[in-house]
């Protein structure tokens, strides 16, 4: 059943799925069935691979918690033929517990009271017979010795069976969920008082939307809010309030107002069931099935940002100048050699106060003449586009022998500087001139030197701060995984938090590899990694694949191809009477015909994956390096000029936009809306982070340091204002709240109507 579902799901066939579980389950990971198991699975990816291996994590804790549910119920002797049928057709955990709730042992409830007290009975007369007198009926049911002193006793005693009867209805809490979803609508006041110190939530001080519509960003914002006592949320369940529930709950049970001696009394109970049980229900249904939404797409936003990050192009292997900029305290400054080795540092001080500038120039001269200085990684910090100025000069200085130069992000380099890593790496340097290093190399290469970073600490996030820390940090490790596998590993300069992430390993065994390569020198070969203390045939089979040995024994150790392909590439090259390395990007490779070469263990598929990893062996799947070039004189947002046209990097892509550095210390925002005159969806169909983009400048707002740009570069400042007010309709739902001067959601607290720093505002852009 498990398998269907799954099947269902990814819309592929179940024998897919049970072949894919299986190898999970003998301990194979992701990636390595992704790319070397594709016969297996039918080629499913890793994305699809992914998908199945959470779903099927979250369907084998639903049959776990299936079981103990159906256990608790046969113990108390009520599981009937029916339910069971239910509870084994549940799928998933809230219809679960849903039938499960009637049975749930809790603790004794005014229900529970009353039906001890032996009420139940005349609330099944009333309700199955609404023409009996209410009080004459419960006149039977008086009874001291039980605390029913009189008839309303009775009475209150019955209404309280009902209620909690008519609120634990599987079929009907599922109808209404739906129909709360569907038309339910969340009011968003500001709490009295609070209007100073919540500023930053100002855009939702008078604000409605529809559940169903409101959009991750917002709604994550409106908990932050809520959470932070500054924000009041109610619900308008409809058009008509409350009503069509209770309606609905009536119908259900079958009861109608048609003048009957206890229609009114139903009615009554009607009434309390959706204050006190039902109301409260759906309210926390709502609200937690927004902040899932809501959380999932902040989640997905921050690994999809993570991923560009760790797969963007690396300067390559080249001796670096790293620089990490600041005004009083200095700049601290770092040689690392092409491998990343930290060659010499030194602070320098050429901003104010010491204006030290020709001593610093001197110094980085020396280093970029002694040590062939190709890059300068600059951090986008403090006096960053100070620190460049100071590097261009010198470039001029030096001319054809310069060094490029490169500004680089610095986000979560404190981080590493702090950590037990960067401790170890480097014990006797100060913490300061780590984060130099870590920029130095992130720019070498930034997959090597991000993942000795917690991902949550790179600032790529929407919100990040406010969703699942587990399924954060799951989502994220996964995503790390996968880059890194993607690209490959040098076994023999990779570090042990590199090494990790590679299919098959985990911290001890990484630490165990550096540990032998230390002792015994480079590996020359794959096999040698059997040596290596606990690593046995199931992480070498999980992991060879992944990790190159450049220049040893075996040139298919430098590629892709796995080792169990190996006397399948011996084939090939003896049909073209080449030696193995002479067949690397031969030319005579476009004559093989696969088929010709499948064995037991390996496809087709996986044949034509040797074939087109031998055309390109070793092959970077990340793009060429490539820099934005900053704008000369713009170092600071003062300098900014409406309407002129810049160049920057994408730091950041969110669902309201692209977040664009362009090297005057604060990050300006493309809406989503600005991004192109065709409609946008997703941001990141157009940008992602890492990219080099024209953008033009359309707002400055220097007091909240705010930037409003665009990259639609024809446009006029005044047509791009009516572009956006065209393109941002308020989406389905949106309600303009009569009388209180309300806005419609993607127009809130608009100062001037149209203008694009409302627009920024309303869509959730904070400094």
């Amino acid at each position: 059943m498990i398998h269907t579902q799954i099947a269902q799901q990814l819309a592929v066939q179940v024998w897919q799925v049970e072949a894919a579980v299986k190898l999970l389950d003998e301990g194979s990971t992701v990636p390595f069935i992704a790319r070397y198991r594709k016969e297996v699975t039918g080629t499913l990816d890793d994305t699809q691979l992914r998908t199945l291996e959470e779903r099927l994590g979250y369907l084998r804790d639903l049959d776990q918690r299936r079981a103990t549910v159906l256990k608790s119920i046969a113990e108390q002797g009520k599981l009937t033929p029916a339910l069971e049928s239910a509870i084994q057709a549940a799928d998933n955990k809230t219809r679960l517990e849903d039938l499960y709730l009637p049975y749930k042992p809790k603790r004794r409830t005014k229900a529970q009271i009353a039906i001890e007290a032996g009420l139940e009975p005349l609330a099944d007369k009333l309700l199955a017979d609404p023409s009996l007198v209410p009080d004459t009926e419960a006149q039977a049911f008086v009874n001291a010795e039980v605390n029913i002193s009189d008839t309303k006793a009775a009475l209150d005693g019955a209404k309280q069976i009902l209620m909690e009867r008519f609120s634990q209805a599987a079929d009907l809490l599922a109808e209404l969920r739906d129909k709360a979803w569907l038309g339910a609508q969340w009011q968003v006041q500001v709490i009295s008082g609070q209007e100073q110190s919540g500023a930053k939530f100002q855009d939702y001080f008078d604000f409605q939307e529809a559940f169903k519509s409101l959009p991750s960003h917002r709604a994550l914002a409106i908990l932050r809010g809520r959470n932070e006592g500054i924000l009041l949320a109610q619900i308008v369940w409809s058009d008509t309030g409350h009503e069509p529930f209770e309606s609905r709950v009536a119908s259900y049970w079958q009861i109608r107002d048609q003048g009957r001696a206890a229609d009114a009394w139903l009615r009554e109970v009607i009434t309390w069931t959706w204050r006190i049980k039902l109301a409260s229900q759906l309210e926390t249904y709502l609200v937690s099935r927004l902040r899932e939404a809501a959380e999932e797409s902040a989640i997905q936003v921050f690994a999809d940002n993570l991923k560009d990050l760790l797969l963007a192009a690396p300067a390559g292997n080249k001796v670096t100048l790293g620089l990490d900029p600041g005004l009083r305290t200095g700049v601290k400054a770092v040689v690392v050699d092409a491998t990343g080795k930290l060659l010499a540092y030194q602070t320098i001080f050429p901003h104010v106060p010491r204006q030290q500038w020709q001593q610093s120039l001197a110094l980085l001269g020396q280093w970029v003449s002694q040590y062939q200085v190709a890059l300068v990684a600059i951090g986008n910090g403090t006096a960053s586009r100070e620190t460049d100025r100071l590097v261009k000069e010198l470039q001029s200085l030096l001319g054809s022998a310069a060094p490029q130069r490169i500004i680089v992000s610095e986000a979560g380099a404190s981080v590493y500087s702090a950590s037990s890593l960067a401790a170890a790496e480097f014990p006797d340097l100060d913490v300061s001139y780590r984060g130099a290093v870590s920029i130095a190399r992130r720019l070498q290469d930034p997959l090597a030197e991000l993942v000795k970073i917690d991902p949550k600490a790179i600032g790529v996030g929407q919100y990040q701060h406010d969703v699942s820390q587990v399924q954060l940090a799951r989502r994220l490790d996964n995503v790390v995984e996968d880059c890194v596998n993607s690209v490959g590993v040098d076994l023999n300069t990779a570090s042990a938090p590199l090494l990790q992430h590679v299919a098959g390993l985990n911290k001890s065994l990484a630490e165990n590899i550096v540990f032998y390569r230390d002792a015994h020198g480079a590996f020359v070969n794959r096999k040698q990694l059997l040596q290596v203390s606990r690593l046995g045939g199931k992480a070498f089979e999980q992991a060879a694949g992944f990790l190159r040995i450049r220049h040893g024994d075996n040139p298919l150790d430098a590629t892709a191809v796995h080792p169990e392909a190996y006397m399948a590439v011996d084939n090939m090259a003896q049909s073209l009477r080449l030696q193995v390395g002479e067949l690397l990007g031969h030319a005579q490779l476009s004559s093989l015909k696969p088929a010709q070469f499948v064995a037991e263990t390996l496809g087709e598929q996986t044949i034509q994956d040797v074939l087109a990893e031998l055309q390109k062996p070793g092959r970077d799947p990340r793009p060429e390096f490539r820099m934005a070039k900053l704008t000369e004189g713009i170092e600071d947002i003062k300098d900014l000029v409406v309407g002129s046209i810049m160049e920057g990097t994408v730091s950041n892509v969110t669902n309201f936009g692209a977040f664009v550095d362009l090297g005057v210390h604060q990050d300006g925002l493309v809406h989503i809306s600005a991004m192109s005159q065709q409609f946008v969806k997703d941001p990141r169909s157009l940008v992602k982070a890492g990219d080099i983009v024209k953008v033009k400048v359309m707002q400055v707002d220097v007091p909240r340091k705010r930037i409003g740009l665009s990259m639609r570069l024809h446009d006029e400042l005044d047509t791009m204002a009516k572009s956006r007010d065209q393109s941002s309709q308020p989406p389905a739902g949106a309600k303009t709240r009569a009388g209180k001067g309300a806005r419609q959601a993607t127009s809130k607290a608009e100062p001037e109507a149209g203008s694009l720093a409302a627009k920024l505002k309303a869509a959730g852009w904070k400094n």
